[in-house]
């Protein structure tokens, strides 16, 4: 039977909402554009692991901060990451109700893992798999791999679902098949497919 491997940024969430984005750039008191680049430009450190929460939003506000306005910064970025895509959702509903074998894999940060594994909506996916807890990041192939070994699976029985395409061709890498999420319906006409 094949996997049913699932991203979960801007495939079983929507996109952070802009207006999110800048109140966290408000709370750390950093310019809005600045705090967007340097967001992103730590995200892979933070997401594998190797940069911690406090090292991480300094170098996104760009000054010290406190350990509240650091907790803040994390409840705010979880928060922005947690608005559900229902269409997607759907189908990991139907799949999960089907008796399919469905997991996660993640590029998140041990803390957003925990806040994550707290939503039931992820909560109802019994096998979940992040970069933080396996000190590797999409698209490293190896994480793909590992992914395929804790599951007992060969990695061409395993199709992995992503937004991003290098994200894709690391999983293709890997011996997986893989698609990029451009939306419900056109997952769903793949699924549907086989």
């Amino acid at each position: 039977m094949t996997w049913i491997l699932f991203d979960y940024g801007n495939v079983l969430s929507l996109p952070q909402p802009a207006d999110e984005v800048a109140g966290m750039a408000r709370a750390a008191g950093a310019d809005p554009g600045a705090f967007r680049r340097e967001y992103w430009a730590h995200r892979r450190e933070f997401d594998r692991g190797t940069l911690g929460p406090a090292a991480y939003w300094e170098k996104a506000a760009g000054r010290p901060l406190s350990p509240a306005e650091v907790g803040r910064l994390v409840a705010m970025d979880v928060a922005s990451w947690a608005h559900p895509d229902e269409g997607s959702l759907a189908i990991l509903h139907e799949l999960l109700e089907q008796g399919r074998d469905v997991a996660l894999l993640s590029n998140a940060p041990g803390c957003f893992a925990d806040a994550l594994d707290e939503l039931p909506w992820i909560a109802a996916i019994p096998h979940r798999f992040y970069s933080a807890r396996l000190g590797l990041a999409k698209p490293d192939r190896r994480i793909y791999e590992h992914v395929a070994a804790e599951l007992g699976a060969d990695p061409a029985d395993m199709l992995f679902i992503d937004d991003r395409e290098d994200n894709v061709e690391g999983a293709r890498a890997a011996g997986m098949r893989a698609v990029r999420y451009t939306g419900a319906t056109a997952l769903r006409a793949h699924l549907d497919a086989g």
